[in-house]
């Protein structure tokens, strides 16, 4: 698998290096003046984080809006493939990751040569794959989706082809009853997502049981049946602000509840629950967590960790995500609705 994190400089600042009395907000801001830099965060950092941001979103629409900017450095806030498609989509610019050790579980379940296996035993089969993977399994795909335009691309692909959908299970399967398309599902799923526990959440809904649940479709066939609306996080997010309940429970890593309160503040958000006995915080993404004050300000003072995607494997890359984009404009996405 390419590693596409470039080393520190052997002069790399470390934490230890950090004045403790440093207000790191404003060197922050200081080093984003300086460096011509713009600052991403994904819905599931931290909320200091996310407030500290230029854009806040899902992770290709956080990469686009960098892309038509005109800035130097993109600090990508959230994990390592989302910084990689920064870099396939804005190559000229250097793009810096908080923590090189922030990864996914969905992009470590996928691996290039086991997928290479597998599309090499389904030769007649369309490789659609979720964009929550590496910059080298992206070069053996056909097309990307993401959570929100998945639906709309497989609709759009020849009926009389079957499909391979790696690495979430749980969005492929709900792509597949979705669309009624055969689909030979690659084994993956999130780790957080794959934990929300269907027993538990039927007892939160049993107390609160005029909240509306609203769940990602990474989520288990055993949640998404209890939701009144499954969507990609900026799809949850723009549908509890519009719709006119008041309570709602929600189905994916919490810390987009960050923006749900700042958006619909007299609203009430609870998190949907892990198996009985879990802490609280459990739902909390780990990779994501890695990120933090100190790192995103050591990221830009080092300029690294830095992401560099070899030449031909970002072409390759680049184009499913073209392909993408194309069989995507002009259509309306986002999420379903259930409600009952």
């Amino acid at each position: 698998m390419t590693d596409t994190v470039l080393p520190l400089p052997a002069n790399a600042k470390t934490e230890a290096d950090i004045d403790p009395t440093l207000d790191l907000v404003e060197a922050i801001n200081a080093l984003r003046k300086e460096k011509n830099a713009i600052i991403l965060a994904h819905y599931y950092q931290e909320g200091e984080i996310q407030d500290l941001a230029d854009f806040v979103g899902d992770s290709l629409d956080l990469s686009r809006k960098a892309a038509a900017t005109d800035a130097d450095m993109i600090v990508f806030c959230g994990v390592r493939f989302m910084g990689e498609v920064a870099k396939i989509l804005s190559p000229g610019k250097i793009v810096v990751i908080p923590d090189s050790e922030a990864g996914c579980s969905l992009e470590e379940s996928c691996r290039p040569e086991p997928f290479a296996a597998f599309r090499a035993k389904h030769p007649d089969h369309v490789a659609v794959t979720y964009i929550n993977c590496s910059a080298d399994i992206k070069a053996l795909s056909d097309v990307i989706v993401t959570s929100s335009n998945a639906e709309v691309i497989v609709n759009s692909l020849p009926q009389d082809k079957p499909i391979l959908f790696a690495p979430d299970r749980h969005l492929g399967a709900y792509i597949a009853k979705k669309t009624g398309r055969d689909m030979t599902l690659w084994p993956g799923s999130c780790i957080i997502h794959e934990q929300f526990s269907e027993k538990e959440l039927v007892k939160l809904k049993t107390r609160h049981p005029k909240a509306l649940v609203a769940a990602h479709p990474e989520c288990p066939e055993t949640v998404l049946r209890h939701a009144d609306y499954i969507g990609s996080t900026k799809g949850i997010l723009d549908y509890v602000v519009k719709t006119e309940a008041d309570e709602f429970i929600i189905a994916t890593e919490p810390h987009i509840i960050h923006q749900m309160t700042k958006a619909a503040p007299t609203k009430t958000f609870i998190p949907a629950p892990f198996a009985e006995g879990e802490c609280a915080s459990c739902a909390d993404c780990p990779f994501m967590a890695k990120n933090t004050l100190e790192k995103i300000y050591l990221a830009m003072l080092n300029e690294g960790p830095a992401l560099a995607v070899p030449e031909e494997l970002r072409t390759r890359a680049l184009k499913p995500l073209e392909r993408m984009l194309e069989l995507s404009a002009s259509v309306p996405m986002g999420g379903s609705s259930n409600a009952k």
